[in-house]
C-alpha cells in the first residue's frame, strides 16, 4: 500500500512510513490523537506486535480495542475501562432487579384478577346447576348412588339466597 502521507504512527515516531506499514490502516494521519493514546499506554512496538499476531480480518477490531482501552486509561489512570465495565454491570443489576419487581407486580395483578373472576365463575356454575334442577348428574349411572346427595340442593339454596336480599329478588 503506498502512502502519499505518513500515518499517524510514523509521524509520531518521526520515521518514514513504509508501504507495508502495519499501523497505517488503523492510525490514519487525520487522527494523530488516537495513536498518541495507544503509544502512551502500550508503546509502538507492542502495538505493532499485537496487531501482527491477529488475523487480518480482526486487526481493525484489535486496533479499536487498544484505542478504547488506551483512551480510557489516559482518562482514568487507576481504573481505565474497568470503571465503565463496573458502571454497566451496575446498570444491568438494576435493570434485572426492576424486571423482577415488574414481573412480581404483573403476577400479583394476575392473581387479583383471578380471585375476582373466581366468584363469578362459581356463580355461573351454581346458576347452571340450578337450571338443571334436581336431575341426577350425568356422570352417575343409575346403579350408583349420589355420594353427595345434598350438594346440588345446597348449591341451589345458596344461589337462591345470593339472589335475594331481605326477601327481595334481584
Amino acid at each position: 500500500m503506498s502512502h502519499s502521507t505518513r500515518c499517524a504512527a510514523c509521524k509520531s515516531l518521526k520515521r518514514r512510513c513504509p508501504k507495508d506499514c502495519v499501523l497505517a490502516p488503523y492510525f490514519p494521519p487525520n487522527n494523530p490523537q488516537r495513536f498518541a493514546c495507544v503509544h502512551k499506554i502500550f508503546g509502538a512496538s507492542n502495538t505493532t506486535k499485537m496487531l501482527e499476531q491477529l488475523p487480518l480480518h480482526l486487526r481493525a477490531v484489535g486496533a479499536d480495542c487498544m484505542s478504547f482501552e488506551a483512551s480510557s486509561r489516559v482518562e482514568d489512570p487507576v481504573y481505565g475501562s474497568v470503571r465503565i465495565i463496573s458502571q454497566l454491570q451496575e446498570q444491568i443489576i438494576e435493570a434485572q432487579s426492576e424486571l423482577v419487581k415488574t414481573k412480581g407486580e404483573i403476577d400479583f395483578h394476575n392473581a387479583q384478577q383471578q380471585l375476582q373472576q373466581q366468584p363469578m365463575q362459581q356463580l355461573q356454575m351454581i346458576h347452571a346447576i340450578a337450571q338443571e334442577g334436581e336431575d341426577q348428574p350425568l356422570w352417575l349411572s343409575s346403579s350408583q348412588q349420589d355420594p353427595f346427595p345434598n350438594v346440588n340442593q345446597q348449591l341451589l339454596e345458596d344461589y337462591n339466597y345470593s339472589n335475594t336480599f331481605c326477601g327481595f329478588e334481584f
